[in-house]
């Protein structure tokens, strides 16, 4: 049975609030969640998407998060899945979070049209990022890295290290740099 998205989007915009949320978004097919998602995201972008389950977060809660990451939807490709995945990981590393679907600029060439932020209280918001770059992001880095150093000549690899990966580098002196002088100060001041 071919899927007809405009219908789709139709009937989805023709539901109340209430006939819209008592779908069951599990049961739909990746092109149909996508249009039940953009739906939502249209009527009140602030609608969260736990799972299945939809909350609004508590005002409160709302102006002290941070989004740590974000999965944009595309045709094809499971966001929601990608997004619960590190919502999974960021709970089982003990912290709160919860994913939150917005849309983002409405005629983007080639769509895509909202995406699933994953969002964090601020205060957790390093942390956050570094569980995630631990458990999902740096494995596809270090593919990209890989790849890229395959494909340079040789007298490019051999001489480039530390122009290549300076700023990485960079980074990790001054991230460990900070953290030193803080303890420092802790326990002297202590």
């Amino acid at each position: 049975m071919q899927l007809n998205i405009e219908n789709l989007r139709r009937h989805y915009a023709s539901l109340s609030d209430e006939a819209l949320r008592e779908i069951d978004r599990s049961q739909l097919v990746e092109a149909a969640r996508a249009c039940y998602d953009r739906e939502l995201a249209q009527r009140d972008p602030l609608k969260v998407v736990r799972g299945a389950l939809l909350h609004q977060p508590e005002e409160e809660e709302a102006s002290e998060a941070a989004c740590v990451c974000a999965f944009a939807v595309f045709p094809g490709k499971n966001s929601a899945a990608d997004a619960e995945n590190a919502r999974i990981i960021l709970e089982n590393a003990g912290i709160a979070c919860y994913i939150e679907l917005h849309p983002i600029d409405p005629d983007p060439t080639p769509p895509p049209q909202s995406e699933y932020g994953v969002i964090v209280p601020s205060g957790l918001n390093l942390r956050a990022t570094s569980v995630l770059d631990q458990e999902i992001f740096n494995e596809q880095t270090e593919a990209d890295w890989r790849t890229h150093f395959e494909n340079l000549p040789d007298e490019e690899l051999f001489e480039k290290k530390e122009s290549l990966l300076g700023g990485i580098l960079d980074r990790v002196a001054r991230i460990s740099r900070a953290y030193d002088e803080e303890v420092a100060r802790r326990t002297n001041g202590a």
